[in-house]
């Protein structure tokens, strides 16, 4: 059943609510939704130890675009709004670039009591090409003629989609599901900020200071999984460092909960449960 919380600026946001204990809210990556990505099967393996958030970000499902011109503070609301609703603390998991959301969320609300995330896809070194300083721009302008699988197609070929595979997700229902959230792009992209171009994250580029755990994939490509070290290192001793053997960018949902049990589980052995 879908539920409304109203943002800061007056945006209605749409979330699910899915088990009991400890409250979780996992933050999508670029595009993904709770009708469209792997947030609704994790909820469903992690309900068992927690009450589990889900929600969609701007622009996205039923959620609007926004009722102010979006920005990462924007988004940041967002999620507080949501932790309000939780009863203002949570444990939070962010995926990919809702991992970097997270951690910009995490550097500025008290109600994040820890934190999870996954794969944020900076890069940080020579193991992968630059994103062009220009991306942001570059997708604006197809939004503005209206050019949505242009959009698609430069943000999948960035990510390192090959051109058959390219080819064939054009003829799937999965590209109708994305044309409708490709304005989001441009929005996502400003939020991973200049750290995309081959140089180390800055070491005050967050101020979290809750325990975080970092991960990879054991399968991902080696920019990802430098990019996560160079988190962690950032990050600094409150943070945990680990690669889930087997998995790639799109992990599974078996192998995923039982780190995130463990990890969040720990706050309730020395703290207790949150309020």
């Amino acid at each position: 059943m879908t539920r409304f919380t109203t943002s800061a600026d007056g945006t209605e946001i749409a979330y699910s609510i899915t088990g009991s204990g400890p409250a979780l809210i996992i933050v999508d990556g670029a595009m993904c939704h709770r009708m469209f990505g792997p947030t609704t099967e994790l909820a469903s393996v992690l309900d068992k130890n927690f009450t589990v958030y889900t929600y969609d970000r701007r622009g996205r499902g039923e959620t609007g675009d926004g009722a102010t011109p979006w920005s990462v503070e924007r988004e940041v609301e967002d999620i507080d709004a949501v932790i309000k609703e939780a009863g203002g603390s949570a444990f939070v998991f962010g995926v990919s670039s809702g991992a970097v959301l997270a951690l910009e969320a995490a550097s500025r609300l008290p109600g994040i009591s820890r934190l999870a995330i996954y794969e944020a896809p900076f890069v940080v070194d020579d193991t992968y090409k630059p994103r062009p300083a220009d991306i942001v721009r570059q997708m604006n302008d197809m939004l503005a003629r209206g050019d949505r699988s242009g959009m698609l197609s430069t943000f999948m070929k960035m990510v390192g989609v090959p051109g058959f595979g390219l080819a064939i997700m054009k003829l799937t229902p999965v590209w109708k599901k994305l044309k409708p959230v490709a304005h989001t792009l441009p929005w996502d992209l400003t939020i991973l900020g200049d750290d995309g171009r081959g140089s180390k994250l800055p070491a005050d580029r967050w101020n979290v200071k809750v325990p975080t755990l970092a991960m990879d994939g054991g399968k991902s490509p080696e920019y990802l999984r430098n990019a996560m070290k160079n988190v962690s290192e950032v990050l600094g001793v409150d943070a945990e460092y680990r690669t889930l053997p087997g998995q790639t960018h799109m992990y599974k949902s078996s192998v995923m909960a039982p780190e995130l049990v463990e990890f969040f589980s720990r706050a309730q052995r020395t703290a207790g449960p949150i309020a």
